[in-house]
């Protein structure tokens, strides 16, 4: 999730036929060994998984017509897939959610047989983050197009658009109609089957019949590596867990924790990594339990650098009722005393079990809110409000943008907090606040990053930031 600059992409989407869909430079195509494998009727090497919706082959297209219940459908092919690069047109009904599995998996030890995994999203609501990438009844979101004007813009509501997705290697990326939309880099699944996906209607819309509509799919399997799309600029999003790809390090990220020691942290009210109340283990630094105080076990931990504009990403796992947070902009002259040390808070919890959720203003203390000041909400998708929380014992991803006086807070690729600091209205926001009686709260310069002791077991992974 980084801020996109895509002029190129941009131009490109103004020059798009509204007749048909966008297809690599030509001399990505020639001599390339493209298998065509579109469905054909009678459906073989293909099998449905999931819900009720039903697979028809007509004029050369796969149609796929919605069904209601709770359960979503999948056309799955019998065949599995490691590296390959495959495209395909589609259009969908205005109103349908569907999108293509990429190395798909289905286990019956996995939540009985359901199809989990990367899907290239085809999201025609006004949200518009088709390409985008999910992981299917796992992690959620691994690229929202949040931050990619040009590949929502891309995409034609109501026509046929084109897709293109690249699994090399660890590397996934996606194209919309010629435009970049997707650039991941995890290395949960190597391999596995494609799938074309039917979301699942309610009652009330069966007898529109709802289709998804598929028609040219064709992938390179034989060493799709030589005809992949060059680099188009678009930030890499990386799940390597505790490491950094090379895209990555070559557009400025560091680890802030290496996954093995306490080196670059120390504790907030001392020289040296507290020597209790915190554990390192398994690629996961964890603030134990304790009392559920504020800085009673352990202590807050801080970096020994301090930090000014920036781009921060954490992952972070809650226990059940867990409360802690991320600091930034931390004041060490304001943490002499009892308790937390002082700055901005990213706030961590455990909002279903947690009474502080219920407290403060406004739900200004609840996961991702500006603690005590602006409760989170979810502002890259108003039509769908609630914010996308994986549950206690599973992992989420926090990230905090500070440039100039400007802050957002993203949780799982969701904006959720948008605010100057140092405003009018920011300090206004303060004056009613906990921190009314701090004079320049939240207005520092620069500061160091700090994770939270508030007695409660929360880990953290992937700790990672870019200076701008």
């Amino acid at each position: 999730m980084k801020v996109h600059t895509l002029a190129a992409a941009a131009l490109l989407v103004t020059t798009l036929s509204t007749a048909g869909a966008a297809r690599p430079p030509q001399s990505r195509q020639q001599g390339a060994p493209w298998r065509d494998v579109t469905p054909r009727a009678g459906l073989a090497g293909w099998h449905k998984v999931g819900g009720n919706a039903t697979y028809d082959v007509a004029g050369g297209e796969l149609i796929g017509r919605a069904e209601p219940g709770k359960t979503n459908s999948w056309l799955v092919s019998d065949a599995q897939y490691g590296d390959f690069i495959v495209e395909f047109d589609t259009k969908t009904d205005p109103a349908l959610n569907s999108g293509m599995m990429i190395r798909g998996q289905s286990r019956p030890d996995y939540r009985n047989g359901v199809v989990f995994g990367y899907q290239a999203e085809i999201d025609p609501s006004k949200r518009a983050w088709s390409a985008g990438l999910y992981d299917e009844q796992r992690r959620q979101w691994l690229y929202t197009l949040g931050r990619n004007e040009a590949a929502r813009r891309a995409f034609r509501p109501g026509d046929w658009n084109h897709y293109r997705v690249e699994a090399i290697g660890n590397r996934l990326r996606t194209w919309i109609n010629g435009v970049p939309a997707a650039d991941v880099v995890d290395d949960m699944d190597a391999r596995g089957f494609i799938a074309f996906q039917v979301h699942a209607i309610p009652d009330a819309d069966a007898a529109r019949h709802p289709e998804a509509r598929f028609r040219n799919v064709r992938m390179i399997t034989d060493r799709p590596a030589r005809y992949a799309m060059p680099a188009t600029g678009l930030p890499e999003q990386g799940w390597l867990s505790n490491r950094l790809s090379d895209s990555e390090r070559k557009a400025g990220w560091k680890l802030l924790w290496d996954g093995r020691t306490s080196a670059g942290w120390k504790a907030a009210k001392g020289s040296a990594f507290p020597s209790k109340g915190w554990a390192i283990g398994n690629g996961v630094l964890s603030v134990e339990a304790g009392n559920g105080g504020e800085s009673t076990n352990g202590g807050d931990i801080v970096t020994t650098r301090e930090y000014k504009d920036f781009e921060l990403s954490v992952d972070f796992r809650l226990t059940e009722g867990a409360n802690s947070g991320v600091k930034y902009f931390v004041d060490p002259t304001l943490s002499k005393g009892e308790g937390s040390a002082i700055g901005l808070e990213y706030q961590l919890l455990d909002d279903a079990r947690h009474p502080d959720a219920k407290r403060g203003r406004d739900g200004n203390r609840t996961l991702g809110s500006l603690y005590d000041l602006i409760p989170a909400r979810n502002l890259s998708d108003p039509d769908s409000p609630g914010k996308r929380i994986n549950p206690p014992g599973e992992w989420n991803r926090a990230v905090i943008i500070s440039r100039g006086r400007h802050v957002e807070h993203w949780l799982n690729g969701f904006k959720v907090v948008d605010y100057e600091r140092g405003s009018p209205a920011f300090r206004a926001l303060v004056a009613q606040s906990k921190y009314a009686k701090l004079p320049g709260f939240g207005e520092r310069p620069q500061g160091p990053i700090l994770l939270q002791d508030h007695g409660d077991r929360v880990d953290f992974r992937s700790i990672k930031i870019r200076e701008f």
